[in-house]
């Protein structure tokens, strides 16, 4: 059995961008979300509704992967 997939992130972004038009609203985030409890914080217009639609696949990101 592989530990890393037991042990590593559970979400692993690299350079995702998602633009609506000429407005960005994901530029260029690299993170990584350890498994267990993870929040989102940020003020309105920061990308976190944008963020979690690009991982439920709502949207597709402009560049980057997930």
């Amino acid at each position: 059995m592989d530990d890393t997939a037991s042990t590593g992130p559970v979400v692993d972004l690299k350079n995702v961008t998602v633009a609506y038009g000429k407005t960005l609203a994901l530029a260029d985030v690299t993170a990584a979300f350890p498994r267990g409890a993870v929040g989102l914080l940020g003020p309105n217009g920061a990308g976190k509704t944008t963020l979690l639609k690009s991982l439920l696949a709502f949207i597709t990101p402009t560049l980057g992967t997930m």
